[in-house]
């Protein structure tokens, strides 16, 4: 009996405690440390379930050693002791847990993280059986500063793909921002055992280069979503491993499916690693270059050559972009929802007026701190794209009265307004809004020496405005 009971509890260690235990130590935050002695001093305690807590010394040990003493067995690493207890059947009243159907387990185990689901899989057999079902394994998400994101992405993919040997069908998303401590390796691994990946997030993961983010799109063909925020290495989204600055054969245009692409602060982007990008990437239409301050308007100039489907472009803070680049953002035409080019200081009422030509179907449009804009360009705005939602032109001090007036009189569907430091708005146009856009949601004038009675009429008219201001008079 005892060689049977030593049998069970090792074919059962080995399954949830070297898996389990490696990706719960690699993602857990808070270190624990056992008491000394923890397989024979608290034997009272640690009957009552069937796994201590993870011990973070996994975390770093290459190999894990065994020993089992009859019904126990214990998983020491590095000095320090993981107690792996088996209850004897028939000793203790089944939970109330225990009598839920397995589907209705399975329901419940689809809304736990990551990391839940991997400590659920160390409370028995029947737990790791569920925990570890394909159907509950389409999502990955790691996150902290501390976490060894590169062992627990080859932890995990290693056991996903025990049913489909070196493939990994069922996992289409995998989300490891702000993981610090992922590197390339890491991405290799999910590239080579995830060729389903659909949705890829690495964003402030700053070691990731473009080795790594070549060889994901380059076997994960399904991709579509890709955010590399953060990510100064990257500076070419491509499926060739050459410099961006080579020109491209034929064979390198080969297209890449992804639609949705965050490269926000990659401090590193130019003109040609955009026009690599372009080339392979036809399909974009979600594309935020935020603080790629490297950018010029040669880089417009190739997206809306190549990628002719992009409905929102994020260039805020890309100082060398200038009205010929919105010239050639106009190219986008119908398609074109939201732009943002706050803090582009070189744009004025001539790159605006070729925007709302051309792109009446805009509805976002944020050019704070744009100064060279005046109430001549957000006339040419509001009449040509009267279905606009959402403004922001703060700190742009030549906007007046004048301005706000026609965007009120032709844009009736207007919800968002942010005018916060616009020294020339006054009274009179806040109260032309409020008679005219009695959908506003949200008015921004912190900053703006408007009266109070003027707000107040605005809320009068416009019920459900949040008013964010810096007058104490108004409350």
């Amino acid at each position: 009996m005892g060689a049977n009971n030593g049998k069970h509890s090792e074919s059962e260690g080995k399954g949830s405690s070297s898996v389990s235990s490696d990706v719960s130590s690699s993602t857990d935050h808070t270190p624990t440390k056992p008491p000394k002695n923890a397989a024979t001093s608290e034997d009272s305690d640690l009957s009552m379930r069937t796994l201590s807590t993870p011990s973070p010394a996994l975390i770093l040990a290459p190999q894990t050693i065994l020993s089992h003493h009859g019904n126990h067995s214990s998983s020491s690493v590095s000095g320090e002791t993981v107690a792996l207890v088996h209850p004897s059947p028939g000793h203790h009243p089944l939970a109330p847990v225990d009598l839920l159907p397995d589907n209705t387990l399975l329901q419940m185990f689809s809304h736990l993280s990551t990391n839940q689901l991997c400590r659920c899989a160390r409370v028995c057999r029947r737990w790791y059986n569920l925990a570890w079902d394909p159907r509950l394994w389409s999502t990955v998400r790691l996150g902290g500063e501390l976490v060894h994101a590169d062992r627990a992405l080859r932890v995990l993919t290693h056991r996903l793909c025990q049913d489909t040997p070196n493939v990994c069908l069922t996992l289409e998303t995998v989300v490891v921002s702000g993981c610090r401590r992922l590197t390339d390796r890491g991405l290799h691994t999910v590239a080579l055992c995830c060729p389903e990946l659909r949705h890829l997030e690495v964003a402030g993961c700053y070691n990731v280069s473009n080795e790594a983010v070549f060889e994901v799109v380059s076997r994960c063909p399904n991709l579509e979503h890709l955010d590399v925020s953060g990510c100064t290495k990257v500076t070419c989204i491509s499926l060739a491993q050459d410099s961006p600055m080579t020109p491209l054969s034929p064979q390198h245009c080969q297209q890449i499916a992804i639609r949705y692409l965050d490269m926000t602060d990659c401090f590193s982007l130019e003109d040609e690693g955009v026009r690599t990008i372009a080339s392979h990437c036809p399909r974009l239409t979600h594309l935020y270059l935020r603080r790629c301050q490297r950018l010029t308007d040669e880089a417009l100039r190739q997206l809306a050559l190549h990628c002719p489907a992009i409905r929102e472009l994020s260039l805020s803070d890309c100082r060398l972009v200038s009205d010929f680049g919105l010239r050639e953002v106009a190219r986008l035409e119908g398609r074109l929802r939201y732009l943002s080019v706050a803090h582009c200081c070189r744009i004025t009422d001539v790159g605006v007026r070729y925007v709302a030509r051309y792109c009446p179907r805009l509805r976002y449009l944020n050019a704070r701190g744009c100064e060279g804009l005046t109430d001549h360009g957000l006339g040419h705005l509001a009449r040509s794209c009267p279905k606009l939602r959402s403004l922001d032109v703060g700190k742009c001090p030549l906007v007046s009265d004048l301005g706000l007036e026609q965007l009120a009189r032709s844009c009736p569907g207007l919800r968002r307004l942010s005018l916060r430091a616009c020294e020339s708005v006054s009274g009179r146009g806040l109260r032309v809004l409020a008679t005219h856009c009695p959908e506003l949601q949200l008015l921004n004038v912190q900053e703006c020496e408007v009266p109070a009675e003027a707000l107040r009429v605005v809320r009068r008219h416009c019920r459900r405005c949040v008013i964010e201001h810096t007058i104490p008079a108004f409350y």
